[in-house]
């Protein structure tokens, strides 16, 4: 599986953003998709998981209630919309697929390119 990140940008405070991960090659709707970031000077963290059907997501604590992952299998991809964003949310954001649904990063195998954004105050 190849992933491929992309709808990052700059943004002020409050503003929103849709994240997208396109996946190419078998069976994509056979994966758990999640969604970490990376701030500056900061190890990855987690944000967002989905199960394979779209029917369970969890979400880290510090973005709950702000952002929604999703979906669409018919088309590969999964998204993560983030809303009332915050200068904190800045990050290189990467989707990566695996086979167990949590929120540890060893536990996926696939990773995308990332996507920067920057949330201005």
């Amino acid at each position: 599986v190849q992933l491929q990140a992309s709808g990052g940008g700059l943004v002020q405070a409050g503003g929103f953003l849709r994240l997208s991960c396109a996946a190419s090659g078998r069976s994509f709707s056979s994966y758990v998709m999640g969604w970490f970031r990376q701030a500056p000077g900061k190890e990855r963290e987690f944000v967002a998981v989905i199960s394979s059907t779209g029917g369970s997501t969890y979400y880290a604590d510090s973005v709950k209630g702000r952002f929604t992952i999703s979906r669409d299998n018919a088309k590969n991809t999964v998204y993560l919309q983030m809303n009332s964003l915050k200068p904190e949310d800045t990050a290189v954001y990467y989707c990566a697929a695996g086979e167990i649904y949590g929120r540890s990063a060893e536990w996926y195998t696939y990773w995308g390119q990332g996507t920067l954004v920057t949330v201005s105050s």
